[in-house]
């Protein structure tokens, strides 16, 4: 009982800031399943990238359902994204676990407040007047450092994403969620296979209780991110991501 609610509390806060902020779920999880259940790290991320698979196809069917996903110009950044995934997931396995850190809790707590502050109200239309070949250099190198964190330690791609997305690449915070949870489904899915493979098979229960619960909550926070305007949606995005990077910070100090 104790194991399945760890992980339904971990699912919340993961598929919130998934279905909300194109996050990757390994922030939360991994830090809950080490802390509680006493997991090996290497083992916990696995599971938390597994979670995410299924919580961002669901999230990116919703956007693009909604139209606000953009295939095309995340291609590239996509595939650089993969290959990168699968180079630091290999890398990982190589170095201690004391060095799987979670930096990107600071990312996620100051790109929550980020969002309060300072929305992200840029148009569909000023988002489409970016020059394409810029666009392609940009995600080529922005993927390449993407991958290799979200595969390093499973986390902060997502935040990373957004980020970029945003700021560098010019889209409106609806598309760049939509994209980012279009492109954490496929690298999920590569670094989580790419753990499995190298580490052996997680635990199956607690496995399937985080994907669970991940899933619904993904699938809750992106209707709702849908349907809010983009100020509602930018506030709401914003308070997430600073409950659950000082939710994981208290996690942390109780290691």
């Amino acid at each position: 009982m104790f194991t399945f609610f760890i992980c339904f509390v971990a699912g919340i806060g993961a598929g919130l800031g998934t279905g909300f902020a194109g996050m990757s779920a390994a922030a939360v999880i991994s830090p809950m399943l080490i802390t509680f259940l006493q997991m090996d790290p290497y083992e916990a991320v696995g599971i938390a990238l597994a979670s995410d698979v299924l919580a961002s196809a669901i999230s990116a069917y919703t956007y693009g359902k909604n139209k606000n996903l953009d295939v095309k110009n995340g291609l590239v950044m996509m595939i650089t994204v993969l290959c990168f995934t699968l180079v630091g997931s290999w890398v990982s396995s190589m170095v201690p676990s004391a060095t799987m850190g979670n930096f990107s809790v600071f990312m996620t707590l100051l790109l929550g407040i980020k969002f309060i502050v300072k929305p992200v109200m840029t148009t569909k239309e000023s988002m489409e007047a970016v020059d394409p070949q810029k666009r392609i250099i940009q995600s080529i190198i922005c993927g390449a450092m993407i991958g290799f964190i979200c595969g390093f330690i499973g986390a902060g791609g997502g935040m990373m994403m957004l980020l970029i997305l945003t700021s560098v690449l010019g889209y409106e915070l609806k598309t760049a969620v939509g994209t980012s949870v279009f492109i954490m489904a496929f690298t999920a899915f590569t670094g989580s296979i790419s753990h499995f493979v190298i580490g052996g098979m997680p635990n199956l229960w607690v496995l399937l209780f985080c994907v669970s619960s991940t899933l619904l909550w993904a699938q809750i926070a992106a209707w709702f991110a849908n349907k809010a305007s983009p100020i509602v949606l930018n506030r709401a995005t914003g308070v997430v991501l600073a409950v659950l990077g000082i939710s994981i910070l208290v996690v942390n100090c109780l290691t």
